[in-house]
């Protein structure tokens, strides 16, 4: 019997995760307004025969544009870009469901798919900081469950929308001048409480039916919305204790929505440093930490936590902070950062350095072979059915791991050594979505 394999997605953001990583001198910072630098990023993933790359989006420029903005691009146009550039590797965006429409957002990734040939994914997000809400007219972010309520009508909406078209609807016969069959694409008369949508998408069904559906939330709303919707889900677990609880409560959720197992990947995020010995990685670590900007830092985890310590003492402890219910923005990382912080009695100084890299997510500093060994020892372990690679500098990061990585895992039979499917589902192990509609159903009612 052939080794169980994992999957290896590419979060990538701009010249790397670090947040200080635009000063070190192995990155390049003018790159961030270069499509041909996230295109040659998606060639080497593809080098390595990752499942995808993955890029994140905010709707806001971050805590301190002086110092730092998170995206730049708009991930789903960005993508179109990469996905003249590949053949093989998934294009995974984030866009929100608190300040889109379902349909002009479902005609954006069905474009997306025919563009790329059946590689296209959505990592469904409901956003959650104060900036973001202040562009789209709000004062204050939605509720935490009310923008989940709003996210599952918004994803119900999305998915009639690219099953609006079935896969045979395209005639194409010029002899008798027939385009379309209209019995095979129909109209929604979708009436909700939020939305009110007719249909049918005005783009015909992707090769894929419908984009991989990724989700990155860990509160009980997101891991629920999660159970019932997602395909793959990006989520932070800094022990591997967490990683497998997080990963049995997750599984566990599925049977009551009538889905197995294997239909959700579960892929924690790993920051790696890679060096010839672990001194030589742990040196290059603390370089980057030694470069963060205090204030960058210190908005950035005011709005993780959701108090305002802009001018907090960077030596003391936290202040006392509130309880996760009264959170309103990301309320599992805001748990994570919390715990992080008393489990290790850390000072804000200290916190913040350990967030530098990825914002929470894990950090792991040592030799190609010890990366090796951290990944298979979580995925042997049941915290992961593959990983979320965060390169805390880019390119130099990703190729590293791509070249220096990868081959350790696939001769351990871990990781494939070629692609054999060329769409982003198939990578994934999923097969393309029919359509839910029939030529003799034309209807769905809300």
């Amino acid at each position: 019997m052939s080794r169980k394999t994992f999957h290896l997605n590419a979060f990538l953001m701009g010249v790397g995760h670090h947040e200080a990583a635009w000063r070190h001198p192995r990155t390049d910072a003018h790159r961030v307004l270069d499509v041909g630098h996230f295109q040659n990023l998606a060639r080497i993933a593809e080098r390595g025969k990752l499942d995808s790359v993955f890029f994140a989006d905010t709707l806001a420029v971050g805590p301190s544009i002086e110092r730092n903005t998170l995206a730049v691009f708009e991930p789903v146009t960005l993508l179109s870009a990469i996905a003249t550039a590949t053949e093989r590797i998934g294009l995974i965006a984030t866009a929100s469901t608190s300040y889109n429409e379902p349909f002009d957002l479902a005609r954006k990734f069905a474009s997306l798919d025919h563009i790329s040939g059946g590689r296209a994914g959505w990592n469904i997000v409901t956003s959650g900081t104060a900036d973001e809400a202040h562009n789209f007219g709000l004062d204050a972010i939605p509720e935490h469950a009310r923008r989940y309520e709003r996210a599952e009508e918004f994803v119900e909406v999305a998915l009639a929308l690219w099953d609006s078209w079935e896969s045979e609807a395209i005639v194409l016969d010029t002899e008798n001048g027939v385009f379309a069959d209209p019995t095979r694409v129909h109209t929604l008369d979708y009436v909700g409480e939020r939305f009110r949508v007719r249909g049918p998408l005005n783009s015909p069904r992707g090769p894929q039916g419908r984009p991989l559906l990724v989700q990155a939330g860990s509160s009980e709303s997101g891991q629920e919305f999660a159970a019932r919707h997602a395909e793959a889900v990006f989520t932070a677990q800094r022990t591997l204790a967490d990683g497998v609880r997080f990963y049995r409560e997750l599984k566990g959720r599925l049977a009551k929505y009538g889905r197995a197992e294997h239909e959700l990947k579960v892929l924690p995020g790993l920051v790696p440093f890679i060096a010839d010995t672990v001194e030589e990685a742990k040196a290059l670590e603390q370089e980057f930490t030694d470069l963060i900007s205090p204030d960058y830092a210190l908005r950035q985890l005011s709005t993780m936590l959701g108090v305002d310590l802009t001018t907090h003492a960077l030596d003391a402890p936290l202040p006392p902070l509130p309880a996760e219910r009264d959170i309103e923005g990301g309320k599992s990382r805001f748990t994570l950062v919390k715990e992080l912080a008393e489990a290790e009695d850390l000072t804000v100084r200290q916190l913040i350095g350990k967030l530098g890299g990825g914002r929470g997510h894990r950090t792991f500093a040592g030799t190609p072979e010890q990366v090796a060994d951290e990944l298979q020892s979580w995925f042997d372990a049941g915290a992961a059915d593959g990983f979320n690679i965060m390169p805390p500098y880019l390119p130099g990061g990703l190729a590293d791991f791509v070249d220096r990585v990868v081959p350790i895992l696939q001769e351990r039979g871990l990781f494939r050594t070629d692609y054999e499917s060329t769409t982003l589902r198939g990578h994934y192990g999923l097969a393309p979505v029919e359509s839910r509609f029939t030529h003799r159903d034309a209807q769905v009612s809300a």
